[in-house]
């Protein structure tokens, strides 16, 4: 209905430009009343429904059915494997879970931070030091590094410990000037024995960090040895690396030798490791073999306690990596090349961007494995005879490969600056959808479990109950940091923090119960529950100084269950280490 603004007049005509002699009359003798702007629609017409947003469901269809709560992870969701019912979803839904994935897996380029403010809006400024043997504590939160990061100083004219592990150089010379190659070669143990070593490698390594291509490896490694030994000391210096760094860590897992003599052992298969990369001129030459010797001597090293030593190192490795090229799509860089060599080149990327991923959050310092265009999806089995993988291998590289990617620039970043995780409400409820959605992503066998079904299955597939467990402490282990993370306007969620640290310091617990001895060299791991306890214990802590807060620490349920879960936490007796023998209790 239109109403032309200063005429009593209003056209009710059926069509527009079309009055009738009777009507033109009718209007003329008896004028209509005037017609106030506020009654236009109610006169001629009937008021209009308010139309409703038309949302497109998410969830699946056997939830919507059922009115059931839907995690909408794919390909099932949890409710319907608990159910064992089929899961099938709307096409909009798969739509706009695609899209969302997309995103998240987009690499972005880190934007600078604003510049630092005063106290007042809960960012300290930087300190200035009078005395140069001053040192500053650090600020980060009690769940970030507390027992890692020991009081690093500003200027200081001696060198100084920089993470408080490891005091001697981790690599002991073992080498003449003029032995070369063949004076490392000499040293290999027995192949009995390197075959044992190996064995124990991809048992217990090779499950989580799957880039050593099993058949390939076993090939080149068998052909050198059948080698005479003139041959065999003129073999490619990388296979040597690669062969002494995988002896090293397999090393590190035997159980039929006492400590000090497994690690004199290991830490002699290491530098033998590095020597053979010096022999292959590492620094100014590069190649796939050198890269993945480079990634296992770094894992090494921080097992061993020398995480200082292995952060160092990892620079070298990143920058090689870099000049290398694998960074770069496969399909860009080296369009000629096979599948095969295609996706070796992506799963090793993974690989150095995992260790520098989990490792810059543990030592809250800028992640370096941060410009690439290698997409995820890409990686997909090579179903060739000789090439195959597990497919769980790949869901899991895909699964910590998602994670990495979201964790890197949303937790590492603005923590390496003491900037908060989120800033605003808005931006923390969209983290949290972007965590739940890669977690959606991972296959059912590594959402749907509990102690139980993982304790029966590590009798016959111990390979998946450890990719489980290293996949659920990485994953809730950043989502209690987005939690217990705070700023002006976003309070840490306690409810939040403690059930994501229950989570993870519960999978820590089962990796303890069901491989005791590994669990005691997992360095990462044991950190990352030392990390988990230490929030527990704060948040417990604040919480009973609150008033009435005891009541509720005793009373409520989620509290009774960090308690618990506290004084579940193993001595540190079991981990003769400087991190938990020096560290503060919570």
């Amino acid at each position: 209905m239109d109403q032309f603004p200063g005429c009593n007049v209003t056209d009710t005509s059926p069509v527009s430009g079309e009055s009738t002699l009777a009507d033109s009359q009718s209007q003329s003798q008896s004028p209509a009343p005037a017609v106030k702007p506020e009654d236009s629609t109610t006169i001629g017409e009937p008021p209009k429904k308010r139309q409703r947003r038309n949302k497109p469901t998410l969830s699946c269809e056997e939830c919507v059915e059922r009115k059931t709560k839907c995690d909408r992870g794919r390909p099932h969701c949890l409710a319907c494997i608990k159910r064992q019912t089929e899961c099938k979803y709307a096409r909009v839904a798969n739509i706009l879970e695609e899209t969302n994935r997309s995103v998240s897996n987009a690499r972005r380029m880190t934007k600078p931070p604003k510049k630092k403010q005063s106290m007042s809006n809960g960012v300290e400024g930087p300190k200035q030091i009078t005395n140069p043997s001053e040192r500053s504590a650090s600020r980060g939160s009690v769940s970030s590094s507390t027992g890692l990061l020991s009081n690093v100083p500003y200027s200081h004219p001696t060198a100084s410990n920089v993470f408080g592990i490891g005091s001697e150089h981790p690599f002991a010379n073992y080498w003449t000037c003029q032995g070369g190659l063949p004076e490392v070669i000499s040293v290999l143990p027995e192949k009995v024995q390197a075959d044992i070593l190996l064995e124990r490698y991809f048992e217990c390594v090779d499950p989580v960090y799957p880039m050593i291509h099993r058949q390939n490896f076993y090939s080149d490694y068998e052909q050198f040895w059948s080698l005479a030994q003139p041959e065999r000391d003129r073999a490619d210096a990388t296979l040597i690396a690669i062969i002494f760094s995988m002896l090293a860590m397999g090393t590190q897992f035997v159980t039929t030798t006492s400590p000090r003599e497994r690690q004199q052992t290991a830490e002699f298969y290491v530098s033998a490791a590095h020597q053979s990369l010096r022999m292959s001129s590492y620094l100014n030459k590069t190649s796939v073999r050198s890269i993945q010797a480079m990634v296992l001597i770094t894992y090494f090293l921080i097992n061993d306690n020398h995480a200082s030593d292995g952060w160092a190192f990892a620079g070298i490795l990143i920058r090689q990596a870099y000049a290398m090229g694998l960074h770069r799509d496969p399909d860009i860089v080296v369009p000629n090349a096979s599948t095969f060599d295609k996706q070796q080149r992506r799963k090793l990327w993974q690989a150095v961007l995992l260790q520098d991923t989990f490792l810059t959050v543990l030592l809250s310092l800028p992640p370096s494995a941060t410009h690439t265009d290698v997409n995820v999806d890409d990686l997909v089995d090579d179903c060739t005879n000789f090439s195959h993988t597990s497919p769980t291998d790949t869901a899991y590289i895909r699964g910590c490969w998602l994670l990495a990617n979201l964790v890197q620039e949303t937790i590492c970043s603005p923590r390496s600056l003491d900037l908060p995780i989120s800033s605003t409400p808005r931006q923390k409820a969209k983290l949290l959808s972007d965590f739940r959605t890669v977690y959606r992503s991972f296959p059912d066998v590594f959402r749907s479990w509990d102690a139980e079904s993982l304790t029966l299955l590590a009798q016959t597939n111990k390979r998946i109950v450890r990719q489980t467990l290293f996949l659920t402490s990485n994953y809730f282990h950043n989502v209690m940091l987005l939690h217990s993370s705070s700023s002006p306007e976003v309070p840490v969620n306690v409810r939040g923090a403690l059930d994501a640290a229950h989570d993870a310091i519960n999978a820590f617990f089962l990796l303890y119960k069901l491989f005791e001895s590994e669990a005691k060299v997992w360095w990462v791991f044991n950190h990352r529950g030392f990390l988990e306890a230490l929030c527990i214990g704060g948040i417990l802590k604040q919480q009973a100084a609150d008033e009435d807060g005891e009541t509720l620490v005793k009373k409520d349920p989620v509290f009774v269950r960090a308690k618990a879960d506290i004084g579940s936490y193993p001595s540190p007796l079991f981990f003769p280490c400087p991190l938990f023998c020096n560290s503060p209790t919570p």
